[in-house]
């Protein structure tokens, strides 16, 4: 075998390599060109060189100025995306475990209802939303955002971990319960521990979903100390209220997308071992 690849054509040992290195830079272009225009100069912001001039990190500064409330929008993001990912945990994991291990009629139709409800597009649902939440006086709060985003997060981390848990022996918690261990005990002390590559995974996930979520944050709120990061970044003005905000939103984009870029970085086994390990016996 190894001489039938040694022999091979070096197209055939190159071609893929090139592929995935051109995916990889058609990913990658656009972050690029948002770091360096970043650290241009507010004077330089329309030069087109690869590498700017000079570098300056007066986008920066500008952004995190007192009148600017990108420091409060950066904390707005972090309430509403860890507040979605928590509960999405909670109930994605309590729904996930009982479609995975419990017999009942429609489960495939059940299954099959979660997921068709993430296809919905986001557009569709933002005017009956709007109506309903006005109506109950939620406009301009935190749950504005919370509850729908938590409605998208859902489907996926019901689906992602119900995979999960049913490649999980069934042994595990039957050895709890005859060690003394309730249904939920077991559930609480064995299974979740052992899930935990598969619900990190999810928390992941469902957290950079939450933060790059802007529809329903930009059509729910209009007030400036809710609005999180992304919504704020878009209506950015810059310090005067009328300079050209190009600089400025590109430094507040490098500032919003580093810390997601760190985490997956980090965690990036953890997460590869999350979504394969449901689907390996």
């Amino acid at each position: 075998m190894a001489q039938i690849a040694a022999e091979a054509p070096w197209y055939r040992r190159w071609l893929p390599l090139v592929g995935v290195g051109l995916i990889v830079l058609y990913c990658l272009v656009p972050f690029y060109w948002m770091v360096v225009s970043a650290f241009r100069r507010p004077s330089d912001q329309f030069d087109n060189s690869i590498i700017p001039k000079r570098w300056s990190i007066e986008n920066f500064t500008d952004v995190f100025q007192p009148g600017t409330g990108f420091g409060r929008a950066l904390l707005n993001s972090l309430i509403v995306a860890g507040t979605v990912t928590i509960l999405t945990l909670i109930v994605g994991m309590v729904a996930a475990y009982t479609l995975a291990r419990l017999d009942f009629k429609f489960k495939n139709l059940v299954l099959a209802i979660i997921i068709t409800t993430s296809m919905f597009p986001g557009i569709s649902l933002v005017i009956p939303l709007k109506k309903l939440f006005s109506d109950i006086e939620w406009i301009n709060t935190y749950q504005a955002m919370i509850v729908p985003s938590l409605s998208f997060a859902l489907p996926l981390a019901v689906w992602n971990l119900t995979a999960f848990f049913r490649q999980m022996p069934r042994e595990l918690e039957q050895a709890a319960m005859v060690d003394g261990c309730t249904p939920a005990q077991a559930f609480r002390k064995v299974i979740i521990p052992l899930a935990a590559p598969g619900v990190f995974t999810t928390a992941i996930i469902t957290f950079i979903a939450a933060w790059n979520e802007f529809l329903i944050a930009v059509s729910m709120v209009n007030r400036k100390d809710i609005s999180t990061a992304n919504v704020l970044i878009a209506s950015f003005t810059g310090t005067s209220g009328r300079d050209q905000p190009f600089g400025s939103q590109m430094a507040a984009g490098v500032v919003v997308t580093i810390p997601l870029v760190i985490a997956v970085l980090i965690f990036q086994r953890r997460i590869v071992a999350g979504l394969t390990a449901g689907g390996v016996k």
